[in-house]
């Protein structure tokens, strides 16, 4: 297996990995990945349906948090394969454990969403149990989303995901469309004199919120090896992250037009749950935990799995892996209940540092840039210094946040 070098003509009908018959530069046999691509051909996806597991992946509860960012800061994938081919198996390593706690804590949000638009549409739940013990609403309503996410979590196939998948992209465009529906015909409006031009202060939240937005990346080496005509892929690519893009910005500019500063966390949660615009936006916005928790979790199980003896890596235990996954997430989301405050984090400590800067740095090691200075290198520094500043600063204000809540 060989990356095309820099100088190879790029081809958005090409592979991105060329595989031939020798050892690859990592000291792994070449008939080892063909057994493992052998094994993955079993449950191949379609074109169509790997573009719905990435829409699903991408346009996740960063469209309803995106308002937020912009209100925060005003107006103004294979990566494992690089990393360890650039910085060995301990590359490798670094890059698993950040990617896999970021899909991790995106599952946690999921999580938080379902509890915080249930106890907005039906305020004042409270279930007590014995000796005093008391659940408040959204604590109760995490619990009951968790009990209705968990029969995905036993799927192990990403081509039954995609069927899924496919509903929670409907979701997230029936969501938009509701919002819109309720500025222009139920009264909210447009009020563009509402927001502020530029907020410092809340540009390290604004930044890490729309790093969160395109958190899914872990999900795409999964995605390449499943689908059935890797040279589609590169397209896959491209068209998924024009119309999250573009949907994630109408999203930005009409939430904080609808709400300026007044917009909160989770844009749903502003909404008059009278209308039936709102109502439509907020049910909708419950399929998105049960739609994309799986394909975010799937990653995580397939890793864990790999971890077992052959005798034990079945079916049944990555049911089990599943299970205990979602019971931890359960506590996590019981624990910090902030989902504005959680995704900033990991924006910031994650998929800043997944995204941006260890990319730039395999790129800056595999290519050699390091050892001659010009242009490119400068750039690479630049990004990489960008990547690590906005992760400090980021990190440190959503811990505070976080905190600061906590203690309240």
């Amino acid at each position: 297996m060989e990356v095309k070098a820099a100088g190879d003509e790029f081809s958005m009908t090409s592979p991105l990995l060329c595989c031939e018959k020798q050892h690859d530069g990592l000291g792994r046999r070449q008939e080892e990945v063909e057994s493992n691509n052998h094994n993955c051909e079993k449950r191949s996806s379609s074109f169509v349906k790997t573009c719905f597991n990435s829409l699903n992946a991408l346009s996740g509860a960063g469209l309803l948090s995106i308002p937020f960012a912009l209100s925060s800061g005003g107006w103004l994938s294979l990566i494992l394969l690089f990393a360890k081919h650039a910085f060995g198996r301990k590359g490798k390593t670094m890059a698993s454990i950040l990617m896999y706690t970021e899909q991790y804590l995106v599952a946690t949000g999921f999580l938080i969403l379902g509890g915080d638009n249930l106890n907005n549409l039906f305020p004042g739940v409270e279930l007590e149990l014995t000796s005093g013990l008391r659940i408040d609403g959204q604590q109760c309503f995490i619990l009951l989303v968790a009990l209705v996410i968990l029969p995905s979590v036993w799927f192990d196939n990403l081509s039954l995901l995609s069927y899924v998948s496919a509903s929670g992209v409907i979701a997230s465009l029936v969501i938009f469309l509701s919002i819109v529906w309720a500025a222009t015909f139920d009264g909210i409006g447009f009020h563009p004199r509402k927001g502020s031009l530029l907020n410092l202060s809340g540009i390290p939240q604004a930044v890490s919120l729309y790093a969160f937005c395109y958190s899914a990346h872990p999900v795409f080496p999964g995605l390449y090896t499943n689908i059935k005509n890797k040279n589609q892929f590169s397209n896959v690519l491209v068209l998924c992250f024009f119309l999250v893009t573009s949907t994630y910005a109408a999203m930005a500019a009409f939430g904080y037009l609808m709400f300026g500063s007044d917009v909160q966390s989770e844009i749903t949660l502003n909404l008059p749950t009278r209308n039936l615009s709102s109502k439509v936006a907020t049910y909708t916005t419950l399929i998105t935990p049960i739609a994309k928790y799986a394909i975010n979790v799937t990653p995580i199980v397939d890793e864990l799995k790999r971890c077992l003896p052959s005798t034990l890596n079945t079916k049944f235990s990555g049911m089990i892996i599943g299970t205990v996954i979602l019971i931890s997430n359960v506590v996590v989301a019981l624990t910090v209940p902030f989902f504005a405050s959680l995704m900033s984090l990991v924006g910031a400590f994650v998929s800043v540092t997944t995204a941006i800067t260890f990319p730039s740095l395999c790129y800056f090691k595999i290519s050699g840039s390091y050892r001659r200075f010009g242009c490119e290198m400068a750039i690479l520094v630049g990004i990489m210094v960008m990547g690590v500043a906005v992760a400090i600063c980021g990190t440190y204000t959503s811990l505070i946040d976080i905190i600061e809540k906590l203690q309240s």
